[in-house]
């Protein structure tokens, strides 16, 4: 295997950046791209901690984020597994990178910044839903904003529907947790899941 060990030999194999992938970049959030951010419901939201790297999906009808400013991004934490792996990454080290996705759409957003969790009670209370609050929101400062080329989407045909897996055809929770811990029930949980999630959601 041949291994790259230096930014000199990598620079080598790829050709220079073109002009758009360069002047695309901003600091703060334009209205053009303002607009994109707003019409995603789904963020992967990468930070960084001690442990390591995590990745976590966050998505809501309506905005997987709102936009406080033309520099400040508000993420809730709703209902999820607990782990609060992102959280505790960001109170540790603040730098976090999003990619946001457009259903139908083959451009994707990305931020990086960094972040802060509050718990400010009027702030919770602005995210209502269904009477529940968030337990805390992230309060992300823009550090650079721009959008992705959309050749990995198009490569991918990721909204194209005859290529839509049925999940029937893929493992349960409930196998993927058995798999995991042998001895884990895995036919109480895979019946139960819908309706508590239904009961969760917020």
């Amino acid at each position: 295997m041949t291994i790259i060990t230096s930014v000199e030999q990598l620079r080598e194999i790829y050709d220079g950046a073109s002009e758009a992938s360069l002047v695309k970049v901003t600091r703060t959030l334009t209205p053009e791209y303002r607009q994109m951010i707003e019409a995603s419901p789904f963020v992967g939201l990468a930070t960084v901690g001690p442990e390591g790297l995590d990745c976590s999906p966050r998505g809501d009808l309506g905005g997987a984020v709102r936009v406080r400013d033309e520099a400040t991004l508000l993420l809730p934490d709703w209902r999820g597994n607990n782990r609060i792996d992102s959280l505790l990454n960001i109170v540790r080290d603040p730098r976090v990178a999003l990619m946001f996705l457009i259903p139908g759409s083959t451009t994707t957003m990305r931020v990086n910044g960094s972040a802060v969790i509050s718990v400010e009670p009027a702030l919770l209370q602005s995210f209502e839903m269904d009477g529940k609050h968030p337990r805390s929101v992230a309060v992300i400062t823009i550090g650079e904003v721009y959008f992705q080329c959309a050749r990995a989407l198009m490569r991918a045909e990721l909204w194209n529907p005859v290529h839509f897996v049925d999940p029937k055809d893929l493992p349960t929770p409930g196998t993927l947790l058995k798999a995991a811990k042998a001895d884990f029930d895995q036919e109480t949980y895979d019946r139960e899941w819908a309706g508590r999630a239904a009961r969760t959601m917020w």
